[in-house]
């Protein structure tokens, strides 16, 4: 079959549309405890193509037989995004990524090597000369086999800038497509990140045919801040996990930057390609399948992302959703706006949620039931709706769908 570069590869994308480059199967199951047999990882495929994502990097096949294989079924299986894998800069690891991943319909080549001069030394027992040298056969060799190859200098962050822009250039002249930004240990601060990226945009030759992706992890908690700040130098696609999930701290959300860009639209002037209503099911499945939950205060898919317990939030939410959600759960897939009752809710909250359960109090009925209510949420971490009832049932000896009396 004729081997095709994926949109974004050889030709990069429209200038206002930044591509999601999905790694959740392979950085993301690097995670300790977050492994994923190949069913599971067919599963999580297929739904990232309902996500509609523009490359899935399904694993690592030069690891194992078995994560090989299951790459392979994903090539041959999951229509619509790409499908790669990642290798190291030798030619065993290229090619078994080119055996896993020739029969999809739009696949690349991954080939990384690190940059920085604490992993050349320590880490690969070589010197600069020899990496460039391991770069320029790596990504020649690849490039002979699929028409799209991808060069990742891992540590970039760390690195000494003028021996990245030298490395990159080496991989760009060889026949890279795609040139990915790893910050690998999450070292990088936004500003000093987007300066790399615009570093190395403007000083490496023939950089105009070539798709620039950044790759950022989440030490510090900056992965998305990051991400975004490359995309303002000019990147074009940005690498991520479903949930955060990744090696140590993770990887930037693809849930994160991708609404990030949606809500600011008007001020950044970008669009995507993904289907923003799979995010809350994806999410919800990789939660599932690893086993790895996700904090209720994720941003975006975390069970408070539209839930409010406050008074003075639920006073302006049950007026107007925009007061304080910036995001429209719909959008996402979740189950919309909720209101929780605690301690801390007003008057508003209690006579909406009375009303949602068919108990509608008149006005001088209800400071009864609202003192019992303060009485029992003081004691409790909320109020569920059974417990709502039985204080009405208690004070007024109120039915659900029961007329006032």
């Amino acid at each position: 079959m004729s081997e095709q570069g994926v949109s974004g590869g050889a030709a990069p994308p429209a200038a206002d549309v930044v591509e999601f480059f999905d790694t959740t199967l392979r950085d993301g199951e690097q995670s300790p405890g977050a492994s994923l047999d190949p069913l599971a990882k067919l599963q999580v495929a297929r739904q990232l193509a309902r996500l509609q994502v523009d490359v899935i990097e399904a694993g690592f096949p030069a690891s194992s037989p078995g994560d090989l294989e299951a790459v392979r079924t994903i090539a041959r299986e999951v229509q619509g995004p790409a499908v790669t894998g990642l290798a190291r800069a030798v030619r065993s690891d290229i090619d078994a990524v080119h055996e896993a991943v020739r029969d999809a319909s739009r696949h690349l080549i991954h080939v990384f090597i690190g940059v920085s001069d604490v992993h050349i030394t320590e880490k690969l027992g070589l010197d600069r000369a020899q990496v460039l040298a391991r770069i320029r056969e790596a990504v020649s060799y690849a490039r002979s086999l699929c028409t799209t190859v991808q060069f990742s200098p891992e540590d970039a962050g760390r690195a000494d800038p003028d021996y990245l822009c030298e490395a990159v250039q080496v991989a760009v002249d060889a026949g890279a497509g795609v040139v990915n930004l790893p910050d690998t240990t999450g070292y990088c601060l936004p500003f000093e990140f987007g300066e790399l990226v615009s570093t190395v945009r403007s000083q490496v030759r023939g950089m105009a045919g070539v798709l620039v992706s950044v790759h950022c992890h989440d030490d510090l908690g900056l992965a998305t801040a990051n991400s975004l700040a490359g995309i303002a130098a000019g990147a074009r696609r940005v690498e991520g996990c479903i949930n955060g999930l990744g090696e140590r701290a993770g990887n930037a959300a693809i849930e994160e930057v991708a609404m990030a860009l949606r809500v600011r639209r008007p001020l950044l002037g970008l669009g995507d390609n993904l289907d923003a209503r799979e995010l809350v099911p994806t999410s919800r499945m990789v939660a599932a399948l690893t086993g790895i939950g996700v904090p209720p205060n994720k941003p975006v898919v975390g069970g408070n992302a539209f839930s409010h317990a406050s008074g003075v939030h639920q006073h302006g939410v049950l007026r107007d959703r925009r007061t304080y959600e910036i995001i429209a759960a719909e959008e996402v897939g979740a189950d919309g706006t909720q209101i929780v009752l605690t301690a801390r809710s007003g008057r508003h909250a209690l006579v909406h949620r009375l009303h949602r359960i068919g108990v509608d109090l008149p006005a001088g009925d209800l400071s009864a039931v609202w003192a019992r209510f303060l009485e029992v949420a003081d004691g409790s971490k909320q109020v569920e709706d059974e417990v709502l009832i039985r204080i009405v049932g208690e004070v007024h000896g109120y039915r659900p769908g029961a007329a006032a009396q």
